[in-house]
């Protein structure tokens, strides 16, 4: 039987364990190499460890950083190479990091595909590239990057683009641009609001309404296949989608789904926007000499009232059927991960 094999660059982090878990499980692939700075044994969401005791000798680590080229190569063929490789936090980096990693890295993956002979990658952008506006946007939107972050992954969708167009007829490549991506493991905007409801510490300020695009990450990662095999079926050579739910959930809906999932009632008060902006300037100017972290910095307060109004059109208009509700996504993240919910 000849091996399946599936390469993912970033492959330790959040989305990779779970794409991964997916491949070996319900696609038929027999391997997967997971590519990144820091091993899985080295992560901390427990999930990354039930993968490797799931799949054992299916999944290979290997070390590598996309910032330089890449000299590593397997003896087997690989079907498949996924770039996750980034530098993504917002705020959390200097400018000239994003561009480092996202397209250094888009490079040398884009050259390393090349040279395995690799047909298919799939590549995560982000929403970011359509700039700041309360105006829906799907993909056919003017894209108008207004941070480094949002300008490096456009950037890196056309290095992506040129190694399509190197072999038009042959290659395939899916650019998914996700809206934030939620469930166990993720530490970000989404497990913050989750332990602040959970806690009794979640604010509203004028954004009950603010719409936040959003996916789960296994709706992601199956959406992600889904476009690769409808490309493959339709002979498409390369396809762009918005990854979120349909449409994105409101702030307030986001809440109210915490809420039920996690079974305690909750009361959510109400504060003036510009009095909690003014309080987190306070915060962060006491907290960042001495290093504490702490969810209330300026720019995730100016986030949370920002509304991210993405709509997956690509998807909605091809007929995908989606997995999971807000509701069913929340309890299947709680079931998996208690500990994130307490």
């Amino acid at each position: 039987m000849t091996d399946k094999v599936a390469v993912i660059f970033g492959g330790t982090g959040f989305i990779g364990s779970y794409l991964a878990d997916l491949l070996l499980r319900d696609r038929g692939f027999t391997k997967v190499f997971l590519v990144d700075l820091q091993a899985i044994e080295d992560k901390p969401f427990a999930f990354r460890k039930e993968l490797v005791r799931r799949h054992g000798a299916a999944i290979l680590y290997i070390k590598a950083d996309v910032r330089s080229p890449l000299d590593w190569f397997p003896e087997e063929k690989v079907h498949l190479v996924a770039n996750f490789a980034a530098v993504h936090r917002e705020p959390g980096h200097e400018d000239v990091e994003y561009f480092e990693t996202n397209l250094s890295g888009a490079r040398h993956v884009c050259a390393w595909a090349d040279k395995v002979g690799c047909a298919e990658v799939i590549f995560t952008s982000s929403i970011s590239p359509y700039g700041v506006s309360e105006a829906e946007k799907d993909e056919k939107t003017m894209t108008v990057p207004v941070t480094a972050y949002g300008s490096s992954k456009l950037a890196a969708e056309e290095i992506h683009r040129a190694w399509q167009a190197a072999d038009p007829v042959r290659r395939l490549l899916t650019i998914v641009r996700p809206g934030v991506v939620f469930g166990a493991g993720e530490g970000g905007n989404v497990s913050r609001l989750v332990r602040a409801v959970s806690s009794g510490y979640f604010l509203y300020m004028g954004n009950r309404g603010t719409r936040k695009a959003g996916i789960y990450v296994k709706e992601l990662c199956e959406a992600m296949l889904w476009v690769l095999d409808r490309q493959r079926n339709t002979l498409t050579p390369v396809a762009l989608f918005n990854a979120s739910m349909n449409p994105g959930p409101s702030i307030s809906e986001y809440v109210n789904a915490v809420v039920r999932v996690s079974g305690r009632r909750a009361v959510v008060p109400s504060v003036p926007y510009r009095l909690l902006l003014a309080a987190s300037y306070v915060i962060d100017a006491v907290a960042k000499p001495l290093r504490i972290a702490h969810p209330f910095s300026p720019v995730r307060i100016r986030k949370l009232v920002r509304s991210n109004n993405v709509l997956p059109r690509y998807l909605s208009e091809n007929g995908y059927v989606y997995r999971y509700t807000l509701d069913s996504a929340m309890q299947d993240w709680r079931t998996e991960c208690p500990a994130e919910w307490k």
